[in-house]
């Protein structure tokens, strides 16, 4: 005879009923606000929430595919206006400033989109696709940035860039951590940080990574908020994230609250299993940002 082993059940909560008690929230984007079909339907009922009650919001994302304002974009094309530039935090933002505080000047190849190169050329650089990188001309590139994985042939991409880095000691800056990225309800892709990753044990180098689970990324979130808006204190602000290696542990080591959301890369079936293995806890659990959902 046998028993069936029972998976242990998260304890999931209203996020409206967890937010009220903050006067400000960071949101994760992919899994959070979006999924592989686009913007999640009925998000536009919890910014009115949010405004209506006076709680600040900010995404802060490691999403460096575009610049903010085009991130932003993708938002105010589905009516959520309250979404502009200002209230994008990405990872690219890290990068540029490094790029531009310790590059200075010169040619920065980089392995992603020609979109995601607004990094660079906003840091003053002149930028150059890994694609097009040419190993007899490479002695005027300063640095190899790793920004996005969608839209090209990547694998040749990686092969420029090992080359590069076999023949020249440039820093090299990864300006998105995440190793996936959701394609679908249950299947993901190897997202720009991986794809890094595997660079990095193939010429034996240690990159430089900007984003979550990293607490500068929080900092520079904080510091970018306290520029213009209200002087907001850790205790104030709740990060909502569905992955608990980034925005969960990332907000843990900031010391700022942090929900979990079941609504992405982290499924209710296996959330608790997953905390259990990791040891990374947040402080809530909730099935979506949407209301009413809860079970």
């Amino acid at each position: 005879m046998t028993t069936e082993t029972r998976r242990p059940e998260v304890a999931v909560q209203s996020f409206r009923a967890i937010v009220t008690g903050y006067k400000a929230v960071f949101f994760d984007a992919y899994g959070v606000l979006k999924n592989h079909r686009g913007i999640i339907p009925g998000i536009e009922h919890t910014f009115a929430f949010l405004r209506e009650r006076g709680i600040d919001f900010y995404i802060v994302t490691n999403d460096a595919s575009r610049s903010p304002l085009k991130l932003a974009a993708a938002y105010i094309d589905e009516g959520l206006t309250e979404v502009t530039e200002e209230k994008i935090i990405s990872s690219g933002m890290l990068a540029r400033e490094f790029l531009h505080n310790k590059v200075k000047s010169g040619r920065v190849a980089y392995v992603g989109t020609d979109t995601s190169a607004h990094y660079i050329k906003t840091a003053g650089l002149t930028t150059v696709p890994i694609q097009d990188f040419d190993p007899e001309n490479s002695d005027d590139v300063k640095a190899l940035v790793f920004l996005d994985d969608e839209g090209f042939d990547w694998e040749p991409a990686l092969n420029h860039a090992i080359n590069l880095l076999r023949g020249r000691n440039i820093p090299v800056i990864v300006a998105n951590t995440d190793a996936t990225y959701s394609v679908s309800r249950n299947d993901v892709s190897v997202a720009v940080g991986a794809l890094a990753d595997m660079v990095e044990r193939v010429v034996g180098k240690r990159f430089i990574r900007f984003g979550k689970p990293d607490p500068q990324m929080f900092n520079f979130a904080l510091e970018h908020i306290r520029q213009d808006g209200p002087p907001l204190e850790k205790a104030d602000i709740l990060m909502l994230g569905d992955t608990l290696e980034t925005d969960i542990m990332g907000g843990n080591h900031f010391g700022i609250d942090t929900a979990l959301v079941l609504s992405g890369n982290t499924p209710r079936r296996d959330a608790q299993l997953m905390m259990d293995a990791t040891g990374i806890l947040p402080d809530y659990v909730c099935e979506s940002i949407l209301e009413g959902d809860v079970t």
